[in-house]
């Protein structure tokens, strides 16, 4: 019933005109027929099928004013209406060519706006899937990545690091399979070339030829067409530091899960680093702020000790989820139930930044082993203790198992859509609101 409610809202919203137009040439259709039904009336014939309006009007016209008017204002409104129909078609197959697709794009377009917030390989999953819904994206990325390609031409030539932003406009470019193998592709020989990605190389080239890295970043998501659009959470150069159980304090991303110690807490250094004003603009805008998945420490939450993001998020009208990891991490969530991945977050954070977190509850039966030897276990799914924290665990079965265990990108897609339609429909009080309890979101049902 609830999606049955939504899906009647959803057929009102905004896109290219042709409901709207079509409802007016309705109106203006039922508006000549009750027009010509008085006349016949007033000849002497008897439909009786305007007896409902009579009661409203007739006091303020006569049945014989009554008549034209309403025939010249159906008529007014059913010519009218047919013809912005018949243009809003034609605009439609002019524009694309193929009137399918540019319908489905323009749906589109007019799709939620949401903000996904985090870094490394996860974020780009959820990109992936959530293109199929609305092109309304934003990817705020986490640029504290100091490993790799990414670190060494931030050591070498001063630009941000570009890995996790890369990875982003891939999962984003229109022809994702080709922007793939090319930004991926990564040089195994050559002096200064070994170990770089094209994709690093080209934003750090086009980040010398605009002089700005969101330049670079802007000016690359044009020529390859993504939907959506990828912003650093900040333009700020900063250095990602953990302070660990033990006292001790470890400096550099790449450093905090290699030191196999229990986080207390990140921080950066320096500590103050500003937001880029398109992000806060983003958040405030926003149907629904989607948090991870990724690694916990290093690319979820170094987003939230930008100034003013974990603040923006938390007031924000948006619908606010993190979706937990599937499985523990070594030298980073070794260990952690989903209820402490929820808990460091917002303690990190220092703000409510969810009001829902997703959580596996298919846990995978392939690579245990293989994930076992390496130290990592899937995340328990502690949903009781979800709740004692104030947030509404949403359980789901989002993952795959190929050559990793990893999240789906179509069946976590499905899931948080699915989520961000309930959740609107009970704002609007179309659905009764229940207490914090836990759900059960299929993918099917959202699909």
């Amino acid at each position: 019933m609830t999606n049955q409610r939504f899906r009647l809202i959803r057929w009102f919203y905004p896109g290219i005109g042709i409901k709207r137009w079509l409802v007016i040439a309705i109106v203006g259709a039922l508006l000549v027929l009750n027009g010509a039904n008085r006349w016949f009336t007033a000849e002497g014939l008897h439909f009786h099928v305007n007896e409902i309006l009579d009661d409203a009007v007739d006091d303020v016209f006569s049945p014989s004013y009554l008549s034209w008017i309403f025939i010249i204002i159906g008529g007014t409104l059913l010519v009218w209406g047919i013809r912005m129909w018949l243009a809003s078609l034609m605009r439609a197959s002019i524009e694309g060519g193929n009137l399918v697709d540019t319908l489905f794009a323009m749906r589109l377009r007019h799709g939620f706006k949401i903000v996904a917030i985090g870094g490394g390989t996860g974020l780009s999953t959820l990109l992936r899937g959530l293109k199929k819904y609305t092109t309304n994206l934003t990817a705020v990325v986490t640029v504290s990545d100091d490993g790799g390609s990414s670190g060494r031409l931030q050591k070498e030539l001063g630009v941000l690091p570009p890995g996790d932003i890369r990875n982003c406009l891939v999962a984003l470019a229109d022809d994702e399979a080709l922007v793939t193998d090319l930004f991926k592709y990564r040089f195994s020989e050559g002096e200064g070339l070994s170990g770089h990605s094209f994709g690093n190389l080209f934003l750090a080239a086009m980040t010398g030829i605009t002089g700005n890295f969101d330049t670079a970043i802007k000016e690359s998501s044009r020529v390859l067409n993504i939907k959506g659009r990828v912003l650093p959470a900040t333009l700020g150069v900063v250095r990602l530091c953990a302070s660990l159980a033990d006292g001790s304090t470890i400096e550099g991303e790449s450093n905090i899960s290699a030191a196999r110690g229990k986080i207390e807490r990140v921080f950066f250094d320096p500590p103050i680093a500003t937001p880029l004003a398109e992000v806060i603009e983003a958040i405030r805008e926003a149907d629904a702020i989607v948090l991870g998945p990724g690694s916990l420490f290093t690319s979820v939450v170094p987003n939230f000790l930008v100034q003013r993001i974990a603040q923006e998020v938390e007031k924000a009208a948006a619908i606010k989820m993190y979706v937990c990891n599937v499985m523990t991490q070594p030298g980073e969530t070794e260990a952690l139930t989903a209820s402490e991945h929820v808990d460091a977050l917002l303690k990190n954070a220092g703000a409510k930044v969810a009001d829902y977190a997703i959580v596996n509850d298919q846990p995978p039966s392939k690579l245990l082993a293989a994930y076992a030897s390496e130290g990592q276990v899937p995340v328990e799914p502690d949903t009781e203790r979800i709740q004692s924290l104030g947030i509404t665990p949403i359980r789901a079965q989002v993952i795959s198992e190929d050559e990793t265990v990893r999240h789906d990108p179509a069946r976590l897609a499905s899931v948080v859509v699915g989520l961000i339609q309930r959740a609107i429909a009970e704002r609007a009080s179309y659905v009764k609101s229940n207490p914090v309890s836990v759900s059960r979101i299929a993918p099917e049902q959202t699909a």
